[in-house]
């Protein structure tokens, strides 16, 4: 059996080029330190089986271009941890603009925003026809947060194709009961929504709230504020594109709460763009509670990461997952791993139960809804 995985993009951006910078990386020498991932072997696929074989972008700067050589064009601003990155083949082809852009990105300067390509945009029957001829297994959606109208076009595209998507975004797709059934009357597996970074805001958030709950702790109040300067805290400058995102991350932690707390008492969400930061986010973590006879306590904390490599290591056991559930038949949300590796899945966990409930799906014991 060839175990190659064939991935199609949507959104070469700063989080493609890190999940394409990791592919090389963990070819190129990381494979003898294997730093950075949850699974080497996850199912029999390891790093070197994943391949990039089609990918959508709008910039002009990206369009026409080797997807080796987009993922470092402007805007794109993560960190360069990969000296070698070879020709994957596939060139970035014109994406379906839709509500993809959000208007006030042309207020700034060009090496900051996007520059959209002047090219005839595809319909579905083209981007479902380039998913066959290429034989993808699973199309990523890395469109920028708010992009409800352009995200449900690639899912039908995928839906279309037979294609499992993955969406890494907080538009709700896996989450949404009409889609989820969509998926599973297809016999496609779909696994979302908005991917949890490998050690960032929200879950370290998660983790601590759980454990005030464990060790009783009676918390009253919390918020979780970010700042950034990629494209992604540009973009959601735009306050309209931000209601999902909110009630991604929001959901994320009141789910492990040892009760819900009101809404005046929780903030988490993106904060503001501050530019010179680049594709490196800080969080600004506080929790006030109550521990023994009611004493007063509170916690602060303040997480400083590159991003779009947090996210990278946890999309590359998303991709392995949803081609298991492809290999074995399966259609509709994928359960256990969407609940450890995404802020709004169609069912929220505990993280200790996700993991044992992804390990369980790994070793053929858990499937789908």
């Amino acid at each position: 059996m060839d175990p190659t995985i064939n991935i199609a993009v949507v959104g070469v951006g700063n989080c493609a080029s890190s999940l394409v910078q990791g592919i090389a990386h963990y070819q190129n020498g990381g494979a003898n330190e294997q730093i950075g991932l949850m699974h080497w072997d996850l199912g029999g696929y390891r790093p070197k089986d994943l391949k990039v074989v089609a990918a959508w972008d709008v910039d002009a700067r990206k369009v026409g271009r080797d997807v080796s050589e987009a993922i470092f064009s402007k805007p794109n601003n993560t960190a360069v941890f990969c000296d070698h990155v070879p020709p994957t083949g596939a060139s970035v082809l014109m994406g379906r603009r839709l509500d993809g852009v959000a208007a006030h990105m042309a207020d700034y300067p060009a090496e900051r925003s996007f520059v959209v390509a002047d090219e005839a945009e595809p319909d579905q029957a083209e981007v479902v026809r380039v998913l066959r001829v290429t034989r993808a297994h699973v199309l990523m959606n890395y469109l920028p947060v708010g992009s409800q109208e352009a995200t449900e076009f690639y899912a039908a595209c995928a839906l279309e194709a037979g294609v499992a998507f993955v969406n890494c975004i907080p538009v709700f797709i896996a989450s949404d009961p009409v889609w989820a059934q969509r998926f599973a009357d297809r016999g496609v597996p779909v696994m979302g929504d908005d991917i949890k970074a490998q050690l960032g805001a929200t879950i370290v958030h998660r983790v601590l709230t759980d454990l005030f709950a464990k060790r009783g702790v009676r918390l009253d109040r919390t918020y979780q504020l970010n700042t950034g300067g990629n494209t992604d805290f540009l973009n959601m400058l735009e306050r309209s594109r931000l209601k999902q995102k909110k009630e991604s991350k929001t959901e994320a932690v009141q789910s492990v709460a040892e009760r819900r707390l009101d809404d005046e008492n929780i903030h988490v969400g993106p904060s503001d763009y501050v530019a010179w930061q680049n594709d490196n986010k800080l969080c600004f973590l506080r929790m006030e509670g109550r521990m023994f006879g009611g004493v007063p306590m509170n916690l602060e904390l303040r997480l400083s990461v590159e991003d779009s490599p947090n996210s990278a290591g946890v999309a590359i056991d998303m991709i392995r997952c949803a081609k298991i559930a492809l290999d074995r038949g399966l259609g509709g949300p994928v359960i256990g791993p969407a609940a450890y590796f995404c802020k709004h899945p169609p069912e929220q966990m505990t993280d200790d139960e996700a993991l044992h409930a992804t390990e369980a799906f790994i070793r053929g014991e858990q499937q789908t809804h």
